[in-house]
């Protein structure tokens, strides 16, 4: 088990070495982000006017390191949290930051908590996560907000935020206002039954993302989770997001989406912050036009995307009833290998 998962951690720090990539052919429309397209200056997936604070307290089963909480500064009342689990071997929260950064900037919370990528179980990493999320949310009711919540992560975040939102939502009451999932081409999923995905809150929403480019994490994982979640179709999108080139710059669509590390582009924003800031506005808020984009089941407004100089990028695709487009022996962590504890599951 070490050695797959350090094949993972060897494959996230390899990917995130350099920055950016492909060179655009082209002056970038936004110097900000690699390639030619400009991140949105209105409407979701826009940068947010708040400015970002953090606090930071020690890990409560992990020392040496830090939880860390973004929230935006000025904040009078508690706001709708994301509890983010991290892909294995990213335990530094500059991995993400443009996420983090981005969640904050629209007037809402998230708290990281680094895990230990060695020496430990995954239990152990289960319940450093668990951990520092109930700590953070116990010691900063003035900034956390327990009736509206949602689990977000990436890779072995991704299967992790599963379980952990079970918990939170059954064991613990979160969310009785709002819920939902947000996972990015998930690993395994432990600590979760068909049974208890049958009894998530009928509140809980989702979206499950995977990318073409992956070759780490076989889609079926995603697949099983998204199929047999008790949340209704309505309430659910699985997206799928293809690559590209556009005037000579390739928007890739690999495993290690999203990254601040690596290339910062227009997927981050149009792809992935574009619809997670939909899903908070719908959640969090009840605005009901947000659905449209969050969760809009293929609509315009939720599929397309932008373009530069008459090239656009794929439209998403989304499905409530997504299929697997490569063989499983694409991937190195592939649904029917005995590490899978739902392997039963790989249809």
């Amino acid at each position: 088990m070490k050695n797959l998962l350090r094949l993972c951690f060897l494959l996230l720090v390899l990917s995130g070495c350099a920055k950016g990539g492909d060179s655009p052919s082209t002056e970038p429309a936004d110097d900000d982000l690699d390639g030619p397209i400009s991140r949105p200056s209105s409407g979701y997936g826009a940068d947010g006017s708040y400015k970002v604070v953090e606090i930071n307290f020690a890990n409560p089963t992990y020392p040496g390191t830090n939880v860390t909480i973004f929230y935006p500064a000025g904040i009078t009342s508690p706001k709708g949290t994301i509890f983010y689990s991290h892909p294995y071997g990213g335990e530094d929260k500059n991995y993400a930051k443009g996420l983090f950064e981005f969640i904050a900037k629209k007037g809402f919370v998230v708290v990281f908590v680094p895990y230990p990528t060695t020496g430990v179980s995954i239990d152990d990493r289960y319940n450093t996560l668990w951990a520092g999320f109930l700590k953070a949310a116990t010691d900063y009711p003035n900034l956390i907000d327990k009736t509206r919540v949602g689990f977000m992560g990436h890779s072995f975040g991704g299967g992790a935020s599963i379980a952990l939102a079970y918990k939170a939502f059954t064991d613990f009451g979160w969310g009785q206002n709002a819920r939902f999932l947000f996972t990015m081409a998930p690993w395994y999923s432990y600590q979760i039954t068909n049974a208890q995905l049958q009894n998530f809150p009928a509140n809980t929403k989702m979206i499950a993302q995977v990318y073409d480019e992956d070759t780490v994490n076989d889609h079926r994982l995603a697949i099983d989770i998204f199929k047999n979640i008790s949340i209704s179709a309505a309430e659910k999108d699985f997206i799928y997001i293809k690559s590209a080139t556009i005037a000579g710059y390739t928007y890739h669509t690999e495993h290690t989406m999203p990254n601040t590390r690596t290339a910062f582009d227009a997927y981050d924003y149009y792809g992935i912050y574009r619809l997670l800031d939909a899903m908070m506005d719908y959640s969090f808020n009840g605005n009901q036009a947000a659905k449209n984009v969050a969760l809009g089941n293929g609509s315009t407004e939720q599929i397309s995307m932008p373009g530069y100089k008459n090239e656009a990028l794929p439209r998403l695709e989304v499905s409530d009833n997504p299929v697997p487009k490569y063989a499983q022996s694409r991937y190195e962590f592939q649904c029917g290998s005995t590490v899978n504890p739902r392997i039963g599951n790989c249809n």
